[in-house]
Order: structure tokens, then sequence, then C-alpha cells
């Protein structure tokens, strides 16, 4: 199993700018897909982006496409989610999730991930 921290999160004014790392612990992340799924009170948590293990093959929810951006280092170890044009309703708990596949694709279901970090609180201000 790997370990998976998240860090990077922050209160933040609508329009602003965060970027979230999710760093590997354990073992490298060379042979996993990552996502970041969110879960704002009272809500399902839901994709918001995922990378492929090689990286070439990205995703995001229509909610973030054009505003965050998913990014893996070459040493896969960190992958890092950059929240740009922050809205309020991006406000939540943001997670890191780690799926080993031998498939070059990030899943955008939850349940098909079985590595999480704690999370890290985002909260956009208006």
């Amino acid at each position: 199993q790997v370990q998976l921290v998240e860090s990077g999160g922050g209160l933040v004014q609508a329009g602003g700018s965060l970027r979230l790392s999710c760093v590997a612990s354990g073992r490298t992340l060379r042979n996993y897909a990552v996502g970041w799924f969110r879960q704002a009170p009272g809500r399902e948590r839901e994709f918001v982006a995922g990378i492929s293990r090689s990286g070439t093959r990205i995703n995001y929810a229509d909610s973030v496409k054009g505003r965050f951006s998913i990014s893996r280092d070459n040493a896969k170890i960190t992958v890092a989610l950059q929240m740009n044009s922050l809205k309020t309703e991006d406000t939540a708990v943001y997670y890191c999730a780690a799926q080993v596949t031998y498939s070059d694709y990030a899943s955008t279901a939850g349940d098909l991930y079985d590595n999480w970090g704690q999370g890290t609180q985002v909260t956009v201000s208006s």
C-alpha cells in the first residue's frame, strides 16, 4: 500500500488560486493512476481530476475544466492540482486517491481507488 498526504489547502477569495499537492510515501506512484476528489458538506464525494500512470491521459470534471490542472512529477512521487479562478462552489475537502492499474487510465469512480489521503480543506470566500 502507498500512503498519501495532501497539502496546500486554505482560505482564498473567489477568483484566486491554490495549488494542492499529494505526496506518496512507502512507494512511488509509478504504477498508480491518481485522482483528486472532493466532498462538500451535505454532498456526495465527486471526482475532480485524474491522471494516468504515464501522465499522458488526463480527465477533468466538467465543472473544473479550463480552471484546474493536474500534473505528476517525473519521479512519480507527487501529484499536484493547480486550481485557478476558484469559485465559492469549489469549497470542499479535497482528497487524492491512488489506484494500482495496468491500464493507462484514471477512473472517475472513487470506489475503484483503494489508497486515500486524509484530505485538505479548501474554502473559497465571496
